[in-house]
């Protein structure tokens, strides 16, 4: 919405009356936790899928095979076993090759073996690893088509001798789904990982064999290794891989795990040698003149490999994404810290320069508003400390309909300075802008009634006017509550995320927000731009933005310090902070046509609106990869750099923390929350901006909501001197 205060006649205020807004339906709430809910679990099945998670790296060495039948043991290189249990061997006919490759299917190289097989029409043998399978079924599909057979490799390359046997049923079943899901296939051919010739079976591994014997399952040994995977030569992977005495044999080589050019470049010519020898290929089932082990899936094992496919291929498409987002947004973080330190020295040093003057001394009258709705707790210390105040003031309480006697206790004070102005409960802006009706002065003070100013603090807000271009003035807003465990965490974010923030966007020129807690304007300035608006639940950032565009300076007053009451409660700061990041949302949405307007409202269009959608939605939105993916890291994949990661961007922040602990004159002594903070707080605080940018896209409406306090700001000397 473009400059709507423009339109007012003089001298008035815009009123916008409040819409009733409905509290947020839980829905949205568990549409916010089931996508976080998706998203771990997208990453722990990307974490699967690559053996970042249950990966089990032993490999067995053989022992004795005392148990293993003879048979079995000098018999060919399938194992199948007969329905009364016994193992039955077998071998291939004379002059025939069965060519079976293990480990991929790999996007290089398995569609360059099928090239080779296709040029020379030979069948092969794929014993496929269900994690590959499953993030490549177009491989599985291909393969299928192309007239080879498929077998099981497991789903994660393990050793099966040292797993239970619900782990062997996992396995199996695991790549039987990707299977289905991606060719519409099971197959009962299997071969183990890490398995040679039959002779290598073993007392340990000779049972996981008869197990997979009860379940149907066809072994595959091989006769011939190319010892491919040591990169030997073309050579010698073919003579390696050339059987003695014309036998027949089911000849090993890889498509996966590594390099294989080798492989492939061998591949063709060792067929064209061997047909020269009168050898024949086929795959491994029909060279013992069975049918093809490959079976039709049906049914719910279909559909349910369907759905395992979808879900890789979501993963696989959003770790990627994530992986850049966490690049992007790692290097917002830092480039924010960055401009942060940066930009607050340079404010530091130009208003620390003895030079430095807004002009001349501002020494007329003040009015101070105070919108107040049932504030009887904080009431009397927020009218008493501007009573105190070193500035001629006078103070202007509006009563916004209280029912606990607000109103009463500011008249029985009897301070004659004070007014106060009842109205029917209509809001704070409209509480606002009684107050500016009622206000007898060209410069005006607004803070909210639960907190105190000390008796400079309304001189040193001031001051800035003496520069006629400045429309309004934003203070220095302190947690005066920061005895607790929350209360210090705000007072850290009070310190680096709103000060240190403030003093860049001054020396930018594109404030965001003059916080309710202190801010100063011009009469003037308030009236061309329409006044305080109830279109959003930030007004304070609503009317800074729209004082920008209509050409105002707003500046911030690092030494004019305003004592707030924090939420003391989870509770309460949750509906603080959605409301105030929700109403931002509102108020950015509202002034949108700065981005391509021009003069003034354009420079806040081009500078401010994207740094504060940057700094203060987006990036915060997407901050929480930071610390999943580092969590995530540091228990399944390298703790330690994962650790040293997370350590690196909290010494950054406490870098930045100390400095703006050193520009406001703090005792260091609360930095050592910080930890604390980024690991619990801030997650808190990543909630409430997802959950407002849910009810956002959302279309939902958030109705204002009272906070309750306690008074226990008291006085602005207290909070004054714990700050030294």
């Amino acid at each position: 919405m473009a400059r709507t205060g423009r339109h007012a006649a003089p001298g008035t205020i815009t009123r916008v009356a409040s819409a009733g807004r409905q509290a947020v339906p839980r829905p949205r709430v568990v549409m916010a936790v089931l996508g976080l809910f998706v998203l771990v679990c997208v990453m722990l099945l990307d974490g699967y899928l690559h053996s970042e998670i249950g990966n089990d790296g032993r490999v067995h060495e053989s022992g004795g095979s005392g148990d293993v039948p003879a048979s079995v043991l000098e018999g060919g290189p399938v194992l199948t076993f007969a329905p009364d249990g016994e193992p039955v061997s077998h071998t291939l006919p004379p002059r025939t090759i069965a060519l079976t490759f293990d480990d991929g299917p790999d996007p290089r190289w398995t569609a360059k073996v099928l090239a080779v097989l296709r040029a020379h029409q030979v069948p092969g043998t794929f014993f496929v690893v269900g994690q590959m399978a499953a993030r490549h079924p177009a491989l599985i599909r291909d393969i299928v088509d192309s007239g080879s057979e498929i077998g099981v490799h497991t789903f994660s390359h393990v050793d099966l001798s040292y797993q239970s046997r619900a782990r062997i049923d996992r396995e199996l079943a695991q790549t039987q789904l990707a299977l289905a899901g991606a060719a519409g296939i099971t197959t009962s051919l299997f071969r183990a990982p890490y398995s040679s010739e039959p002779d290598a079976i073993d007392d340990t591994t000779w049972p996981v064999y008869r197990y997979l014997g009860t379940k149907g399952y066809i072994s595959a040994f091989v006769d011939t290794d190319s010892e491919d995977w040591r990169r030997p030569g073309v050579a010698r992977i073919i003579r390696d891989a050339t059987p003695e005495n014309g036998r027949g044999a089911s000849v090993l080589f890889h498509d996966a795990g590594g390099d294989r050019s080798q492989t492939v470049e061998a591949l063709g010519t060792y067929i064209d040698t061997m047909k020269a020898k009168g050898y024949t290929f086929t795959t491994l089932t029909a060279s013992l003149g069975a049918t093809t082990a490959n079976h039709r899936a049906r049914g719910a094992e279909l559909w349910q490999g369907r759905a395992l496919i979808w879900a890789v291929a979501l993963a696989e498409f959003t770790m990627p994404v994530l992986f850049w987002l966490l690049v992007v947004v790692g290097a917002a973080v830092l480039a924010r810290l960055a401009m942060m330190l940066v930009l607050a020295r340079r404010h530091a040093r130009l208003r620390g320069n003895r030079r430095f003057s807004w002009g001349p001394r501002v020494t007329e009258p003040v009015s101070v508003i105070v919108p107040a709705y049932n504030e009887k707790e904080c009431i009397a210390n927020t009218v008493g400390s501007l009573a105190a105040s070193t500035h001629p003031v006078e103070i202007i309480v509006v009563d916004d309909g209280s029912t606990d006697g607000t109103a009463d206790i500011v008249e029985a004070m009897g301070l004659p300075q004070v007014r106060v102005v009842r109205q029917e409960n209509a809001g704070k802006p409209a509480a606002l802008n009684h107050g500016v009706e009622q206000a007898r002065h060209e410069l005006l003070v607004m803070m909210d009634g639960d907190t105190v100013f000390e008796p400079a603090t309304v001189h040193r807000l001031v001051q800035p006017f003496a520069d006629p271009s400045v429309g309004a003035v934003a203070g220095n807003a302190k947690v005066g509550n920061r005895t607790t465990v929350i209360g210090a965490w705000q007072h850290i974010e009070y310190v680096m995320g709103f000060n240190l923030d403030r003093r860049m966007y001054d020396v930018l020129g594109c404030m965001p927000t003059v916080p309710g807690a202190a801010g100063g304007f011009r009469r003037t300035a308030l009236l061309e731009a329409g006044g305080m608006s109830g279109d959003t639940l930030a007004e304070d950032t609503d009317v800074t933005i729209a004082l920008q565009r209509a050409g105002w300076r707003v500046v911030y007053a690092e030494n004019a310090r305003a004592w707030t009451e924090a939420p003391g409660s989870i509770g309460q700061l949750w509906r603080q902070r959605y409301r105030w990041s929700y109403g931002t949302m509102q108020a950015l949405w509202k002034h949108r046509r700065s981005l391509v307007d021009r003069g003034p409202s354009g420079r806040f269009g081009r500078v401010g609106m994207p740094l504060v959608v940057l700094f203060q939605i987006v990036t915060p939105v997407f901050a929480p990869l930071i610390d999943l993916l580092t969590l995530y890291g540091a228990v399944f994949v390298d703790p330690v750099k994962s650790v040293l990661a997370w350590t690196a961007l909290l010494s950054a922040q406490l870098l930045c923390a100390a400095y703006a602990f050193r520009l406001d004159r703090e005792r260091y002594r609360y930095l050592l929350m910080l930890p604390l903070q980024q690991i619990v707080y801030r997650q808190l605080m990543y909630l409430v901006l997802i959950h407002s940018c849910v009810t956002a896209l959302t279309g939902g409406r958030l109705r204002w909501q009272k906070l309750e306090r306690t008074g226990e700001v008291g006085s602005p000397q207290a909070p004054a001197r714990a700050a030294r």
